[in-house]
């Protein structure tokens, strides 16, 4: 009895006679309100009817709620400070406080709420703690609510192979130290978020991310013996009837077979690989160091690089090919030509690839314009050169007007800059430099050997730009 009589004197009677106060009060009912808004939207939640995949929302449920929350009970010892130190600045405050009875039903009531109120009020701060940080780690997080400037990432990562993995997998990983140093680097975009001071476009440079060893290879073994891959490329003309053509490739992928044998691109890039680049994207690549099985470092420099060998030097792994594998940026001709080869737009509507290629190249200033005027660019030129396809086929043209549109959104930002091409895609050398950085016949070394460049090392073209491939048609006769 003595402990609780102590705690009820030298605590719970000041706590009482002194909350009497406004901030106090103010931040109680701010206290109470957020909490049970929060509660309420929890259990909609857990139903299956939350709107949480909005971000807005979850801004509001797992941000700006809880921040409300804890800032009420912040607001209660404040007041209590200034209520204890106005009355000691006038001499009222009272040397015992007013006794408080916890004989009377009312009070011990009360009391009792308190106490539930108090334990209830740190399993909600708790529980909205851990619900902000888990929301902040979500896509739609990081794609539409507060990371704005990522809006071309986000555009390109539901199409992407990886839209099932979540952007902290790759963008943080796992551990402690990584999730501190994603928070810690969050904060200083905040700030530039807020006041609009981030670069247009954003470059995303390979050694600001984790390595392949943390993220890719959590799910991929790169040693893993592949083989060969069938690729099979449809591509259509600016002729009237969108003619197709197919180029078909074996590629080497290879790895390391059960014999322990190296083959293919990458049992060749298996072993230790550094490179020298002068620039943050790693397109200028003007030095390869190559460690082989037998432990021997071979250098080998361009020959277009007068100058020493300075610039940024990093260890080959899986992201310096596959840098594009959560949001690859298309070519204009490469989205549109994989677009049709599934049958949007319709190759059956005359001159669709000529005119939608130059619709989806042109100049625009903002997404909304581009929609709107690839619509009626397409429109009107069926109007005016194909009226009897323009009344009969109708609806194709409609649903090609909305597939350009959307390959434009998928791969373009003028908001952010970012046009056909901003974003290099290193696998492959079609679209940009890719396997060229390296194997362009130019790094040698100075015994004179030179980087592998011999196509075959890599594919085997088996059809070029055929409109009906013989070896296709025998691996698919449908």
């Amino acid at each position: 009895m003595s402990v609780f009589k102590n705690f009820k004197e030298q605590w719970l009677q000041p706590f009482v006679y002194l909350g009497k106060n406004r901030l106090s009060l103010i931040g109680g009912a701010i206290t109470t309100a957020c909490a049970f808004v929060l509660v309420g939207f929890w259990m909609v939640d857990v139903l299956g009817h939350g709107g949480s995949s909005n971000p807005y929302i979850g801004l509001i449920l797992f941000l700006f709620l809880p921040a409300f929350f804890l800032i009420g009970l912040i607001l209660i010892p404040i007041g209590i400070f200034f209520q204890r130190r106005k009355l000691l600045a006038k001499g009222a405050l009272p040397s015992i406080y007013p006794e408080i009875n916890l004989n009377e039903p009312v009070f011990r009531h009360a009391l009792n709420f308190v106490i539930i109120a108090t334990f209830v009020n740190f399993v909600i701060a708790g529980v909205a703690s851990y619900r902000g940080v888990a929301y902040m780690d979500t896509p739609g997080f990081c794609g539409t609510a507060c990371h704005v400037p990522m809006q071309p990432q986000w555009a390109a990562y539901p199409h992407s192979p990886h839209s099932n993995v979540e952007c902290t997998e790759c963008h943080i990983g796992s551990g402690a130290k990584n999730f501190i140093h994603a928070k810690m680097a969050g904060t200083r975009q905040l700030y530039a978020v807020a006041f609009n001071t981030f670069p247009r476009p954003i470059v995303a440079t390979l050694s600001e991310l984790n390595p392949a060893s943390e993220t890719c290879e959590q799910c991929h073994a790169p040693a893993r013996f592949i083989g060969d891959r069938l690729l099979v490329k449809t591509t259509f003309g600016e002729d009237e009837k969108n003619s197709a053509t197919k180029t078909m490739l074996s590629l080497h992928v290879g790895g390391v077979d059960s014999l322990s044998r190296i083959s293919g691109i990458h049992g060749a890039h298996l072993s230790n690989i550094e490179f020298v680049a002068t620039d943050a994207t790693n397109q200028t690549i003007i030095a390869v160091d190559a460690t082989g099985p037998d432990g021997k470092k071979v250098e080998y420099l361009s020959s277009d690089w007068k100058g020493p060998v300075k610039g940024i030097r990093r260890t080959m792994d899986c992201m310096d090919c596959h840098n594009q594998a959560a949001h690859a940026h298309k070519t204009a001709e490469a989205a549109l030509d994989e677009s049709m080869a599934t049958g949007a737009p319709d190759p059956s509507l005359p001159f669709v690839h000529k005119q939608g290629l130059a619709l989806i190249q042109g100049k625009y200033i903002s997404q909304t314009e581009a929609a709107a005027k690839i619509k009626t660019g397409l429109e009107d030129f069926y109007r005016s050169q194909y009226p009897a396809i323009w009344s009969s086929q109708h609806g194709k043209i409609e649903q090609a007007a909305t597939t350009l549109t959307a390959i434009y959104a998928t791969n373009v930002s003028p908001e952010m800059k970012v046009a056909w091409g901003t974003y290099p895609n290193n696998i492959g050398h079609t679209d940009s430099p890719g396997c060229f950085r390296c194997h362009d016949g130019n790094h040698t070394s100075k015994d004179a050997k030179t980087i592998n460049n011999d196509c075959a090392a890599c594919h085997n073209l088996l059809a070029v730009d055929e409109a009906n491939p013989k070896l296709l048609s025998e691996l698919s006769p449908q």
